[in-house]
């Protein structure tokens, strides 16, 4: 049985006892842009606020592209969050490549090199990412400027969260 196999049939037991007051209009407290990796999924255990306070956007780095930037001004223009979190990690997997190898490597594995040069956001210092991250933020004029924006670096050994100073 395939892992998506496996996640709808269990899903068929969570619809069971599935509280049907979960699906109102959601009215999240915090943006949090975090990165794609799994070590960061227990957002609520790690930031201890209730799940429903959290607007989750992920991304690989975490990059705040273009698309990232229109779901946080949703977030607070629509949903009405009042805080953002940049959230990045220790032993981030975009941390161990550049953008330039991974084209190289996937063009030359695959035999393709149409899509290249693809932006991956790869990076190599998660404090200076993280501030760079805060300044896209920042500057982006539709994100509210009385709307704090701070970043946190999660140690993925301790469980620490420490707070990066722009």
């Amino acid at each position: 049985m395939s892992l998506i196999d496996k996640a709808l049939e269990a899903n068929r037991n969570y619809a069971k006892s599935y509280d049907p007051t979960l699906g109102r209009h959601p009215t999240p407290k915090i943006a949090v842009v975090t990165c794609m990796d799994p070590r960061l999924s227990d957002l609520p255990g790690i930031l201890g606020l209730p799940q429903a306070d959290i607007d989750v956007i992920r991304t690989g780095g975490p990059a705040v592209t273009e698309d990232v930037l229109g779901e946080l001004i949703v977030s607070n223009r629509i949903l009405g969050t009042t805080e953002i979190l940049l959230l990045n990690h220790t032993g981030c997997g975009f941390t161990i490549f550049t953008d330039e190898e991974l084209n190289a490597n996937l063009s030359a594995s695959t035999g393709d090199s149409s899509p290249a040069p693809m932006r991956f956001f790869s990076y190599k210092d998660p404090d200076q990412n993280t501030r760079e991250q805060i300044k896209k933020v920042r500057s982006h004029p539709w994100i509210a400027k009385d709307i704090p924006v701070r970043g946190c670096i999660f140690d993925v050994d301790t469980g620490r969260l420490r707070e990066v100073k722009v």
